[in-house]
């Protein structure tokens, strides 16, 4: 029996998806920026797709920007902010449990005269709002927080932190990969003003995201070229992907709120807890975390064995063997989870498809694995 519990990794791509983008497949098939019979109907499914991610983010069509997945959403936050500025010594904030796609273009940044402060986290996995506010500098150009941790899944104080960068005149992007679509993601309640969503993390396909860029905010584009994206990104138009993407996030609006994965996974954890009783830990926060996202630890074993053990079970770990030595995630150091902890650790991500079925016979394999 293969159970698949990595939905933080990635999603199947919905029928309903699926049908729309089938539907784009037969037509329309003109260039979206042209002028004439073909492209009219390119464009106006561009457009659609737009209003529907932006009826999820709950932002203007304008404000979104089409992108090839989060990764070029989170540099283009990054980076577009970083040369629009063009300040002599820009100061970036972000932590130390972020995604690589936005650590990396930190470090790329330093390297062309940027000063990166790394918040560090509690145990929990969350940023003090106050900690953040003390490393506001006048130089501060931008803070980069993300909303909820991908291995973890706690989630970020994003209302509080949105304050402190309002009250300082500072830009705030949020990298919402692992939260589009699980918990509420409007835009105006978080308060930023750049957010990031990758489509293949809420059963969209993979190859296409999304940047909300806050009416107002201007960013250098990564990609130069024609006027596409308002400007903001150059490239024709993938509509069979962007069609994909809106379809997913039309979609989403049915699942939030949805307490079913939540009970599942509280399910999951109460199992956990009386089969291995003081031989099982949470890694994240109890509560403010995501409703899908099971983190756990089994001290004193190794994620990996475990995981390999559980033939047919897909998950994720939160180390890594390298010659024989056991390296702890960044997320799972910057939490200070200790090495004989963390090196045990597994993250159980469930997804739509998951059922009470497939959560006991994972428990019963792991009681067979580690009794």
């Amino acid at each position: 029996m293969r159970i698949y519990l990595d939905f933080n990794a990635s999603t199947p791509v919905a029928p309903e998806v699926a049908g729309a983008m089938q539907a784009v497949l037969e037509a329309p098939f003109g260039n979206p920026s042209s002028d004439h019979w073909a492209g009219k109907p390119a464009r106006d499914a561009v457009q659609k797709a737009r209003t529907q991610v932006a009826g999820l983010l709950g932002c203007d069509a304008g404000e979104v920007v089409f992108t090839s997945g989060g990764s070029e959403a989170n540099n283009h936050a990054l980076k577009g902010i970083f040369f629009a500025k063009a300040t002599a010594h820009p100061h970036i904030i972000t932590t130390q449990v972020e995604h690589p796609a936005v650590i990396n273009p930190c470090r790329f940044l330093e390297r062309l005269g940027a000063k990166v402060t790394y918040l560090p986290v509690d145990a929990l996995g969350r940023v003090d709002p106050e900690e953040l506010r003390r490393a506001v500098t006048p130089a501060t150009i931008l803070i980069s927080v993300m909303h909820a941790n991908n291995e973890v899944g706690t989630i970020q104080p994003i209302a509080d932190i949105s304050r402190i960068a309002r009250e300082h005149g500072i830009v705030f992007h949020t990298d919402a990969a692992q939260s589009v679509g699980k918990i509420p993601t409007k835009v105006r309640e978080l308060g930023v003003d750049l957010l990031s969503v990758a489509g293949h993390k809420l059963y969209g396909p993979k190859g296409v995201g999304a940047l909300y860029v806050r009416a107002g905010i201007q960013l250098e584009p990564l990609i130069h070229g024609a006027g596409h994206e308002s400007g903001r990104r150059a490239g024709t138009e993938n509509v069979l992907l962007d069609v994909g993407l809106g379809a997913a996030c039309e979609l989403a609006h049915s699942w939030i709120g949805r307490r079913s994965i939540q009970e599942l996974r509280d399910l999951f954890w109460r199992q956990l807890t009386e089969e291995f009783d003081g031989d099982v830990a949470l890694n994240g926060h109890p509560t403010d975390r995501l409703p899908n996202t099971l983190s756990v630890s089994f001290p004193g074993k190794v994620g990996t064995e475990i995981l390999h053990a559980l033939d047919g079970v897909a998950a994720s770990t939160g180390s890594a063997c390298h010659s024989g030595s056991i390296e702890l995630s960044p997320v799972l150091k910057a939490m200070r989870i200790p090495p004989e902890t963390g090196m045990g650790a597994i993250r159980f991500s469930l997804g739509r498809t998951t059922t009470q079925e497939e959560i006991e016979a994972v428990v019963k394999r792991l009681k067979a694995i580690l009794d």
